[in-house]
């Protein structure tokens, strides 16, 4: 596992970064999939069902697609909680709970884009809030799964769901709209003001996303698992690109990342990753990420 070849440093103040790679590792991985999810959902409202997504269509695109079909017999926040539903009966598995010990033991942050509590099932965790938003259930980026009462995010054990949590079905980032409405929540927080005002206040306690996940993303190093980071992913590679022009801009705050893979990668994906200060690591198997004796 990468972890353990990292700088003391970083390793010891290192977030992590999780994915759905987490859950599709182990006897569960036939079943957990998001692709299979969608395709369930286009089998019951889709006109004409199709038996794979579409060349062309991206998962984000797909789901939008998917809520044209249903707005007028879905109400708000109906499509996200049928898509969440089969979650319900996951359960967690050794890399979960290896993972979240390792975080535990570590005081880590761990941001994760899925929506299930299998992570939180096994730290045994119940839901906090850090003051200082008001709450929605749109976006409930204060909210996090722990075991104590934190004063910042950053400053210890919490997970932190950053596209939503199954827990508010209205808060599941799904589709290209879901995304870019993140986008436009998150850069109405970050570009208050010149650039230079917005750069200066991402690593005190009083700019505004403090009390949520995104303080985490420009105050940690970040070690990336389980997340394939393609193109559909808009949100979360513009907020890399966010961070990474904010340590252009401040390089005595930078902070170091890494992007663990197995099987080949696009050219493209691995420059733009390199671009943003992700270092791409690559490793022989899925064992060397899910079953590491490093998080034991």
């Amino acid at each position: 596992m990468p972890i353990n070849k990292l700088p003391k440093q970083d390793r010891q103040r290192a977030a992590l970064l999780i994915g759905n790679g987490v859950n599709r590792y182990g006897e569960q991985s036939a079943r957990n999939s998001w692709d299979d999810l969608l395709l369930g959902l286009a089998a019951r409202y889709m006109p004409s069902p199709t038996r794979s997504i579409p060349q062309g269509v991206s998962t984000t695109e797909f789901y939008d697609l998917l809520e044209i079909a249903t707005r007028t017999s879905t109400a708000s926040g109906a499509l996200q909680d049928e898509f969440c539903a089969p979650m319900r009966n996951w359960a967690p598995d050794s890399q979960h709970r290896a993972i979240v010990g390792w975080a535990k033991r570590h005081a880590a942050p761990i941001l994760t884009t899925n929506f299930d509590g299998l992570l939180t099932s096994a730290a045994n965790a119940t839901m906090k809030a850090v003051p200082g938003l008001a709450f929605t259930d749109f976006y409930p980026w204060d909210r996090y799964f722990g075991l104590d009462q934190l004063a910042r995010p950053d400053s210890g054990f919490g997970i932190w769901h950053i596209n939503g949590t199954a827990t508010y079905k209205r808060s599941i980032r799904l589709g290209l709209t879901h995304y870019m409405g993140s986008v436009e929540r998150a850069r109405g927080w970050l570009h208050r003001g010149n650039e230079r005002r917005l750069f200066s206040g991402k690593n005190i306690a009083d700019w505004t996303g403090a009390s949520t996940w995104l303080h985490i993303v420009f105050n940690r190093p970040l070690l990336i698992l389980g997340l394939a980071l393609d193109e559909n992913e808009v949100f979360l590679r513009w907020l890399l690109i966010e961070r990474a022009k904010y340590f252009k801009a401040f390089p005595e705050r930078r902070e170091a990342g890494w992007f663990a893979y197995v099987s080949d990668e696009k050219p493209g994906k691995l420059y733009f990753l390199e671009s943003i200060g992700i270092k791409p690591i690559k490793l022989n198997s899925y064992d060397e990420i899910y079953a590491s004796t490093v998080w034991r």
